[in-house]
């Protein structure tokens, strides 16, 4: 009766702690980790080397290649290899620090279409004393605001309510003078996405030079 064989999966697998060089090379390393002569092992331990730089060519354009292709070794190993080596080993706690959090900011943003930097530069016009210049930023931040609600929001947005949203999330700190007025927008202006649109990474120069050529069909 044939015996069934059983497949070897991967993912039932040891995980590699350098999945680059493969499973091969980890079999390797530990048959080198039992042979009792320190001498053969160094030795052992040169040939691996080279079989790594084979599996992994593209380290040799890395600044001290050599040493950090050791230094996998003796990761792969897990850091328990007794040779003679040109480089000394690598110490295990500075691989395995965990990295310092970045501090976040725990407010949440409150118009998501308008971004954090709105609502910053806002905070910065409430300490502003009142005054011409003053004026002259808020409408400047109303029309960039318009600009920011129509790229997500195409339909047409009243000035009043970008004024509102002013307020709003100023906290009522800041109120919008009256008198103000936005420029009106060209009917065939187009506040597009960022990172989208079909002619995304074309310069201008490339569009219209497709124009011209079109024309000399013609």
């Amino acid at each position: 009766m044939q015996e069934n064989i059983r497949l070897e999966y991967n993912t039932e697998r040891e995980r590699l702690d350098m999945p680059e060089y493969g499973r091969n090379v980890l079999k390797m390393v530990e048959q080198l980790k039992e042979i009792p002569e320190k001498a053969k092992r160094s030795e052992q331990a040169k040939a691996v080397i080279k079989t790594m730089e084979l599996l992994n060519p593209q380290v040799r354009s890395q600044e001290d290649w050599e040493h950090k292709l050791w230094d996998h070794l003796y990761m792969i190993a897990g850091f328990d290899l007794d040779i003679d080596a040109p480089f000394p080993s690598p110490v295990k706690e500075e691989f395995s620090t965990k990295p310092v959090p970045i501090p976040m900011k725990g407010t949440r943003i409150r118009a998501t279409h308008y971004g954090r930097n709105i609502e910053k530069i806002i905070d910065l016009l409430c300490k502003e004393p009142d005054g011409e210049v003053k004026t002259a930023m808020i409408r400047s931040l109303a029309i960039y605001m318009r600009q920011q609600y129509l790229i997500w929001n195409k339909d047409s947005v009243a000035d009043e309510t970008i004024f509102a949203d002013i307020e709003k999330l100023s906290d009522g700190a800041l109120k919008v003078p009256e008198g103000i007025s936005l420029s009106k927008i060209s009917s065939d202006a187009n506040f597009a996405r960022p990172g989208m649109g079909p002619n995304l990474g074309q310069s201008g120069k490339s569009r219209n030079s497709r124009k011209f050529k079109h024309k000399g069909r013609k």
